[in-house]
């Protein structure tokens, strides 16, 4: 599977901001999918993560209450609504998957997933 991101963008703080992952060749329902991000200088961090029947959603404490993942099988796509945004938000965001061995499991981990995009920049101003 191929994953491909858009949406890069440079926002104020209290924005918001929809990137979107585009899935080729395979529903996205058939896959567990996840949000990374990297800023300069640090590992990749955890953001949010969604198991592949859709039913359980996994969020870092950062982002909680401010992000949504959410898919559409029939656009192969998955999107990361980002509310609320902050400076510290500012990153390179990344798209996985990974087929699932349990259904109902989002997967939080960076060593979890087979399958990454490219990225996109997001950059939030103060």
């Amino acid at each position: 599977v191929q994953l491909v991101e858009s949406g890069v963008g440079l926002v104020q703080a209290g924005d918001s901001l929809r990137p979107s992952c585009g899935v080729s060749g395979h529903t996205v329902s058939s896959y567990s999918v996840g949000w990374f991000r990297r800023d300069p200088g640090k590992e990749r961090e955890f953001v949010v993560a969604m198991s592949q029947s859709g039913r359980s959603t996994a969020y870092a404490d950062s982002v909680q209450e401010r992000f949504t993942i959410s898919r559409d099988s029939a656009q192969k796509t998955v999107y990361l609504q980002m509310n609320s945004l902050k400076p510290e938000d500012t990153a390179v965001y990344y798209c996985a998957a990974r087929q699932a061995s349990s259904l109902n499991r989002a997967y939080l981990e960076e060593s979890d997933y087979t399958n990454w995009g490219q990225g996109t920049q997001v950059t939030v101003s103060s």
